[in-house]
């Protein structure tokens, strides 16, 4: 079960920058094994125990793509919110993450853009030992009437 911080659904207007919003998960056996079989990447390094023990980082790695991928909840739940379209995502993978791992990813709202009505975040997740896994920026905005 994740923890995150809900924020109501809200207006371009009522986004302010300095927002914040974060969500924190445990990353299981079952989260990697059941995202390799949805994107269909069973690299060894990510579900082959013995394979990944033999690499540079002694144990299985969980897919950056599936760490990277709780910025969408950030975005879709949290900041901006349940109105947000993502336009764009920016990551960078600065170390692993590993099965048994806790992430948080953190989002800020760092600037907009009011003639486009578009929302940046800075984007980064950390883990439990509070190492900086990923960072980037998202391009968001808001479908309002």
């Amino acid at each position: 079960m994740a923890h995150m911080t809900l924020l109501n659904e809200r207006s371009y207007d009522e986004v302010k920058i300095g927002d914040t919003a974060e969500i924190t998960k445990t990353i299981t056996e079952t989260d990697v094994v059941n995202y390799a079989g949805i994107i269909a990447d069973f690299n060894p390094l990510h579900v082959n125990k013995e394979y990944a023990e033999r690499s540079m980082f002694g144990q299985r790695v969980v897919h950056g793509m599936l760490v990277a991928s709780f910025f969408s909840t950030i975005v879709g739940v949290c900041i901006p919110g349940v109105n947000a379209l993502y336009l764009s995502q920016e990551a960078k993978f600065i170390k692993p993450t590993f099965i048994g791992d806790t992430i948080t990813a953190k989002a800020e709202v760092i600037e907009k853009i009011d003639e486009k009505k578009r929302i940046i975040l800075k984007t980064e997740i950390y883990n439990q030992k509070d190492e900086l896994v990923v960072t980037g920026k998202a391009i968001t905005m808001l479908m309002e009437d």
